[in-house]
């Protein structure tokens, strides 16, 4: 039975990281020769031959059939992320410089699309970003415009000053005069709070309530369960990005990622599942559990404002990808988001 990869000595873990180091640098897999040459170390290739075939049994490395040389598998490149990796801060010009696309000016919807296209255009993988449900924002005015015998159009306006207009089916017709004496009531009592926290009033209020009230009541819990249920959505960039990377040159395999994409719903499962993440976290290869992003890592952070957190960032590439540099643009990517959004709101 192998020994666990804790337990490699310190000349395995030193080649392992060479080797790695290496593979992400050039995509070719790596011989006995070249790690001698460059791996620093005072070794024989046939003493590093000896350590390669023994970090293959460990299912650290394999051996592609065309070559003699080795690569990482998504093991090793576990080991190597947590263990032998040493990551560095961004640098001060590097964070300035995401200050300047992240600028609070642009509001929140601006700043959403502006930091999956800079992660993308940062690392020259996909950038992607979940948009904050909007249940988390206070709203400052609300209109309901009947359209037909069941439909209303629902103007919403957040205090961030996002603007979102949506149709919702009721479950009877409402008179406009309904309809005013509703966005009156929700303008005069819960503008300025959160719409969850309001939803969940309204729900409250009818249960205790039994008066005139009830008529406005109800319609103010219909139509704000309808109007106040935003669909999640992720933000993705920078699909075609992946199609100059070797190691996903399959078409086959583009496909069933580019699909992904589009669907989007197992993304943002996964996403959501990282919310409470502290800091980055990281799925290579299988981890995932979504078979199109078998042969990619997703390197994610949630991002914050007003100390909750509304979402979360990362991108996607290749296993084969340098996390010393992906990992802290994340991060730092994650933090000035945040900072640029409790800005715009408090601007407002």
């Amino acid at each position: 039975m192998n020994r666990p990869a804790f337990q490699l000595d310190s000349r395995a873990r030193s080649l392992l990281r060479a080797l790695i180091a290496q593979y992400i640098r050039d995509g070719e897999p790596v011989g006995s020769r070249t790690l001698a040459k460059h791996s620093g170390m005072d070794l024989s290739p046939a003493t590093i031959r000896n350590v390669m075939a023994d970090l293959e049994d460990f299912g650290l490395v394999a051996t592609p059939h065309t070559s003699a040389g080795r690569v990482p598998t998504s093991q090793g490149y576990r080991l190597f992320v947590d263990s032998l990796l040493q990551v560095k801060p961004l640098e001060a010009p590097e964070i300035d410089l995401l200050r300047q696309g992240l600028s609070p000016s642009l509001g929140t919807q601006g700043l959403l699309n502006n930091v999956s296209e800079l992660l993308s255009a940062a690392t020259h993988f996909v950038g992607m970003v979940t948009v904050p449900r909007r249940e988390q924002f206070a709203f400052r005015h609300i209109d309901f415009v009947p359209l037909d015998a069941q439909r209303v159009l629902v103007i919403l306006v957040f205090t961030d000053n996002e603007v979102q207009n949506r149709i919702l089916s009721t479950r009877r017709p409402y008179t406009a005069s309904e309809l005013e004496q509703t966005s009156n009531y929700l303008n005069s009592n819960f503008a300025g709070r959160p719409l969850g926290e309001v939803r969940t009033q309204l729900v409250r209020e009818l249960k205790d309530t039994r008066s005139e009230m009830d008529v406005i009541l109800s319609a103010a819990v219909e139509v704000a369960e309808g109007a106040f249920g935003v669909p999640d959505d992720v933000l993705v960039t920078g699909h075609t990005r992946l199609m100059g990377v070797q190691d996903l040159s399959d078409l086959d395999r583009l496909r069933d990622l580019f699909d992904a994409f589009t669907r989007k719903r197992e993304l943002l499962q996964l996403l959501e599942g990282c919310a409470s993440a502290e800091g980055v976290r990281l799925f290579i290869g299988e981890e995932s559990g979504l078979a199109p992003f078998g042969g990619c890592s997703l390197v994610t952070a949630p991002y914050c404002a007003d100390g909750k957190v509304l979402g979360v960032l990362g991108v996607i590439g290749p296993t084969r990808m340098a996390y010393e540099r992906v990992i802290p643009m994340v991060q730092a990517t994650a933090n000035v988001l945040g900072v640029a959004l409790n800005r715009a709101q408090q601007a407002q």
